[in-house]
């Protein structure tokens, strides 16, 4: 039964993560995108964008922190070994991104955006190889 119980808590954390998520990921693209094909670069809408856009990441980030509250703990030290690497790919590959942008190694200047998708690539690889190795 409490297994059961343990069980239903996590899927319920997991959908509100989910929802959360969805929700910030959808004030990004308006925050994004709003100015140009919305509102036509309206100040007072752009800046409500962007605080709707923190908000709905702060609560991202609770939600988060409540999801991995109510893992056992295996699952706990695949998202914490996980996250590790993530972490340290995206200082690392940031920086070093960002010194081949300041030294004009490379022709472009350097996006956060593809610090964002290697960020969550790493993440995402850690996390699958993490679970395979656990099991």
């Amino acid at each position: 039964m409490e297994n059961q119980n343990f069980n239903t808590q996590l899927r319920h954390n997991t959908r509100q993560l989910a929802f959360w998520t969805f929700a910030w990921v959808a004030s990004m693209a308006l925050a994004t995108f709003g100015p140009k094909f919305f509102w036509q670069e309206n100040l007072p809408f752009t800046i409500f964008a962007i605080v709707l856009n923190a908000a709905l990441g702060a609560g991202m980030i609770l939600t988060n922190i409540r999801h991995t509250k109510s893992m056992d703990e295996m699952q706990r030290r695949i998202q914490l070994e996980a996250m590790s690497i993530a972490l340290g790919v995206g200082v690392v590959g940031g920086l070093s991104y960002s010194l081949l942008d300041t030294t004009n190694v490379i022709s472009g200047d350097a996006e956060i955006s593809f610090l964002v998708i290697l960020i969550g690539l790493t993440y995402l690889g850690a996390t699958v190889i993490g679970q395979m190795r656990y099991r």
